[in-house]
């Protein structure tokens, strides 16, 4: 999941800027934590990024993605993903604590359980609310498909994954517990998404990187091609009213701006024009009340500064009435996440 290139902090530190709105509350919906051979970002990362002496940003709290760190080596392998969901709840009570600053980490934490289990993957969902019942929010399975090579070389999900009856019958089991379900697919998956909200429209389903819109390889001389694909299918999941969309995660390499081939990183002006036109659409499609922005660090912040991401989204709302800013970078992720209940 973290894919094995670094983040460069002399690269990055080329490009600073002074925060706007730094008073506007922010829960950044989605960010991961790991310890890798090539890369780390633990609590103290987080917060050199995120914390007030950070980029000046006013992040509350934050939502723990899973990212397949630290599984425990031993027991059945269906149960092995508990071990992310300790660690994850372990570092929620530092944040907690109060002793690290004010930022809330891991205020909520999505897992990861095997939905392909079908009625059996309720066995784990309760092993894994059971060690974080505070914070324990949902799961995001591996559904991501390409058949041009884009996941090479990890393997893509088999097709038709999302509307098997294995995974239907996981998804009704997150359902039945309140739980909701993360889901990152590629722009050409986006009509499987929406069957599966009709298939399950009791479940809650957070589309996570505004459904990625592929740049690399196969797709990158066909953007406008990709766009109007991407649109298509976006629309078909805004029309299930049991989906909210995750604005952010644009800048991967996965969407072929880039960011990380330049000599200097991009500036929050060139940040909002190349990801502008899909937050709008997004947005257009969804509302603000089913939008929540997230940073997708440290994935991001090998394209990007913290500081710089979240003043690009502040630029590509200016528009927006105060409390539609404050749906969008706040109230949404509070209520979908339950954070403060």
């Amino acid at each position: 999941m973290s894919m094995e290139w670094p983040v460069r902090a002399e690269w990055l530190s080329q490009v600073s800027e002074a925060p706007l709105e730094p008073d506007l509350p922010i829960i950044d919906a989605h960010h991961h934590l790991w310890k890798l051979p090539h890369d780390a970002y633990l609590l103290p990362d987080l917060l050199a990024d995120a914390g007030p002496d950070g980029a000046g940003h006013n992040i509350v709290a934050t939502v723990y993605a899973e990212c397949g760190a630290m599984y425990r080596t031993e027991g059945p392998p269906e149960l092995r993903s508990v071990g992310e969901v300790e660690f994850a709840n372990g570092v929620a009570a530092q944040a907690a604590s109060g002793v690290f600053g004010p930022v809330r980490a891991c205020a909520a934490i999505f897992g990861s359980v095997d939905l392909m289990l079908g009625r059996e993957a309720g066995r784990v969902l309760d092993v894994h609310i059971a060690r974080a019942p505070d914070r324990y929010r949902g799961v995001r399975p591996i559904v991501a498909a390409d058949p041009n090579g884009v996941l090479d070389p990890y393997p893509s999900a088999p097709d038709g994954m999302m509307a098997s009856a294995a995974f239907l019958s996981g998804a009704r089991e997150l359902a039945r517990r309140g739980l909701s379900l993360d889901i990152w697919v590629f722009h050409h998956q986006l009509a499987e998404v929406a069957a599966l909200a009709a298939a399950v429209p009791e479940l809650t389903i957070i589309l996570d990187h505004i459904g990625t819109p592929l740049g690399l390889g196969y797709y990158a001389d066909r953007r406008a091609e990709v766009f109007a694909d991407w649109q298509t299918g976006l629309a078909q999941v805004a029309a299930r009213s049991n989906v909210v969309v995750k604005l952010g995660g644009l800048n991967m390499h996965f969407n072929g701006f880039g960011w990380n081939e330049r000599s200097r990183p991009p500036t929050s002006d060139e940040l909002a024009a190349a990801n502008g036109p899909y937050y709008r659409a997004a947005i257009d499609l969804f509302g603000p009340d089913r939008c929540l922005f997230e940073s997708n660090f440290p994935m991001d912040k090998r394209a990007c500064g913290y500081g710089v991401l979240w003043n690009a989204h502040k630029k590509m709302v200016r528009d927006f009435s105060a409390g539609e800013k404050a749906l969008m970078f706040h109230d949404v992720a509070a209520r979908i996440y339950r954070i403060g209940r």
